[in-house]
Order: structure tokens, then sequence, then C-alpha cells
């Protein structure tokens, strides 16, 4: 038997020719497709705003719980993407169908009862959330525009799972292409009237916006059919059919933390702008401002952890100790550098950067701080995802789900007692999120260090 250097030699050789690539094979393509979507998303928001400021609102208001309803959707079949890794890892392979069969077939049920709830409960929604007359109907109008797009969902958010599990997810990057300027090009159309078209405005964002997601969507059929041979994991019709019920159940189960996790973290988002309203009505756009910077390097962030997630739950599978770490520790090192990138850039051009989002010199100087801050926490934010994706490939969703709580509880606490009792205003804010990340950073990292095969 040889000795363990030489076994740990071996592996850190196998990772670097195969798992490192295959790392990159998997996140490089998603990243690319979700920041063409988020530049796709500014130049919506720009078409908007130059038409009326109430527009920005209504999208504002409008997209925030549409789009939570709609990520806990994708966050369900984490556990299946989980599943469908231990299974490749263990060699397999017809588990692996049978938990993506599952999948495909009964990921639909969720999706279109949104559906239903948007189309006809939206204003209920709307009232709850205190939206004004002015701008509600314009909420409601969108929304049922966009509503249709949760028929899609299931069905994207199975086969999404599919492409990471298969490793193959470079057709992703023309998807987001095709569905981002089709977007545009609609946007431009339908907004403004152009070439004919009629002027819709508002409800003409929420209709290009659908039909290319539609499009998009076609497309993706084309390259799963087209390309068949490169997706591993992805069941043939016959076996969609019979699939059972228990594959599913079992995959939830999983799922459902990772899910609730998400709500978690978007209730706690909520909250925080609640208490920065009772500043300054300029604070919550500050927020909303340096955060969005924040938002394109979490892409890269979050992507390199997808890879993570899948390639993790293949080494728990196969068994591989030192192969699990291996990747773990690589993906830290690639989102550290991220973040220290992030962080150079917005030490050195903070004002430039701000000014992309306005032109209030007073508002630029006050948020040059919170833009280096941000850029700050993105290192424990790293933690967090990455150790985060670790752990879920190993199985365990329900430890971040308690992390995720015991951190929406104590950033919210911390963020009040910031603001309200030490009197920090903005700036408290900022801190009680530095610490809150950091904090669950260091407790993930801890329990990735315990995780034993």
């Amino acid at each position: 038997m040889p000795p363990a250097r030489s076994r740990n030699l071996g592996c850190n050789m196998l990772f670097k020719t195969e798992y490192k690539n295959r790392l990159v094979k998997i996140f490089v393509p998603i990243m690319l497709s979700n920041l063409i979507s988020q530049v796709q998303m500014f130049i919506d928001r720009i078409f908007l705003g130059r038409l009326d400021i109430l527009y920005m609102s209504a999208v504002g208001n409008a997209t925030a719980p549409v789009w939570t309803t709609m990520s806990f959707v994708y966050s369900l079949s984490v556990g299946a993407s989980i599943l469908i890794s231990h299974s490749v890892g263990e060699k397999e392979n017809e588990k692996a169908l049978q938990y993506a069969a599952s999948l495909i077939k009964f990921h639909n049920v969720i999706p279109v009862a949104l559906f239903l709830f948007w189309t006809f409960c939206s204003p209920l929604t709307y009232t709850l959330m205190g939206v004004s007359q002015n701008v509600m109907q314009m909420c409601v109008t969108y929304t049922r525009l966009y509503a249709p797009v949760f028929l899609i969902i299931g069905p994207g958010a199975s086969y999404s799972v599919i492409f990471q599990t298969s490793n193959y997810t470079k057709p992703l990057v023309t998807y987001g292409l095709i569905r981002s300027l089709l977007n545009i090009l609609l946007d431009y159309l339908l907004i403004f009237g152009n070439f004919g078209f009629p002027r819709m405005e508002l409800a003409g964002a929420a209709l290009g916006t659908t039909i290319a997601e539609y499009i998009g969507a076609i497309y993706l059929v084309y390259v799963i059919i087209a390309h068949r041979d490169k997706f591993l994991t992805s069941p043939g019709l016959r076996t969609i059919v019979r699939a059972r019920l228990r594959p599913y159940l079992k995959s939830m189960r999983l799922g459902v933390n990772s899910a609730l996790e998400d709500l978690l973290w978007n209730f706690g988002n909520l909250c925080i702008i609640r208490i920065l309203n009772t500043i300054d009505e300029r604070a919550a756009g500050i927020y909303s401002m340096v955060f969005t910077v924040e938002m394109l390097f979490v892409i890269i962030i979050g992507s390199i952890g997808s890879g993570t997630l899948t390639l993790t739950g293949e080494a728990t599978g196969a068994k591989d100790l030192a192969l699990y770490r291996s990747i773990v520790k690589t993906a830290i090192r690639w989102s550290f550098l991220v973040s220290s990138l992030a962080l150079i850039f917005t030490s050195i051009f903070p004002r430039l950067t701000l000014s992309l989002f306005t032109t209030d010199t007073e508002v630029i100087e006050m948020s040059v701080v919170y833009i280096i801050l941000v850029a700050v926490n993105l290192f424990g934010k790293s933690g967090n995802i990455i150790v985060g994706s670790g752990i879920r490939g190993y199985g365990d969703t329900k430890w971040m789900l308690v992390t995720q709580i015991l951190g929406t509880a104590s950033v919210i606490a911390g963020a009040a007692v910031c603001v309200f009792v030490l009197k920090l205003g903005m700036l408290g804010v900022f801190i009680a999120v530095l610490c809150d990340e950091a904090i669950r950073a260091a407790v993930n990292s801890i329990r990735f260090l315990r995780i034993k095969f």
C-alpha cells in the first residue's frame, strides 16, 4: 500500500489534470450566461427609467416577490442535483437517470400553482406590500404578462440540473445571448413602439421578456435533442413517463432546505431595506446601488459555487475525501482572487463606478465608503457560497438552513441595534452585514473541515 503522502500527491495531480478543467467547464458558461442576463436587465431598466420613474418603482415592486418565488423553484431542484452527483460518483448511472426522470416529470406542480397565483392573486400581494394606487395597476399588468414564464421554469430548473451534472454547460452561453439580445430588441420595439410596433411601455417590457424566455427555452430543447450524447444524466422519454414519485420526494427533502434558505435570505434583505427606509429616503437607494455592483462579482463567485456543488457531490459519491477537499479549496482560492480584484477596482475607481448609476455628486460621495465595504464583504460571502456549496454537495443541506436562520436573525437584530441604539446610521447596516457574512463563513468552514467519509 503506497504511503499517505504519495496517495495525496496522486489525488492532487488528478485534480489538477481533470477536475480543475471540469470545474472551469461547468462554471464559466454559467457565469457568462448570468452576466449577459445582468447586462440585459440593466438595459431594460434604462429604457423604462427614461420614460417614467414610476415604471422603475413598479418593476422593482413586482420583480422582488415574483423572482423570490421563482428562485424557490430553482432552489428546490438542488436536492436532485446533489443526489444525481452522488450517483455519478458512485458509478450508478441508472440511479442518476431515475432521479433526473422523476425531477422532470414532477417538478411542474409548484410552478403551475405559482402561475395561477400570480395571474389571479397579484393585486392582493401588492396591497399587502403597501404599493401605492399610482403604481398598483402597473405592477399587476407587468406580473400578469410575465406570469406565463412560470409554466416553463419546471423543465428549466430540471434541465439546468442535467446540464450541470453532465458537466456540459457550454450551450448556456448561447442560450443567454439569444434570450438577452432578443429581450433587448423586443424592449426597444415594444416599449417605445419603434418600426410600427405598438407602444406598450411597461407592458411591452414584460411581454418582451416573456417572449424571449420562451424562445430561449426552445433553443435549449433543440440542444438537448441534437446533442443527447453530451448529456450523460438526461433520461429518455420512456424513462420520464415511467418515473416514480419516490425519487422526487427524496430529492425534495434535501432541496426544501436550500429553498427555505433562499427565502430567508430574501426576507432578511427586505427587513434591512425596511430599516434603511427609516434613516433617509435615499438610504435604500444607495444600498441597492452598491449591492448591484457587488452582484456582478457575486455572479462569478456563485457560478464557481455551482461547479463546486456538482463536483463535490461526485467526490462524495466516490468516497474520496482528499478530492472533495481539493475541489473546495481550489474554488475558494479562485473566489478570493475575484474578491481581491473587486476590492482593488472599487478602491481605485469608486466614484467612476458609482457615476454609472447616478449623477448626484452628494450621493456619490456618501456612497464611496459603502462600495468599498461591500467589496470587503465579498470575502465572507465567497466563503459562504463556496464552502456552503461543498457542504450541500456532501448532502448536508439542513446545516446550511440552520446557519441561514441564525444569520438572518442576527443580521436583522444587528442592523436594528446599530441603527436605533448605537445611532450609526447606514454605516451600522453595512457593519451588521459584514459581521454576519464573516461569522457564518467561519462557522461553515469549521463544519466543512469536520466532514468525514
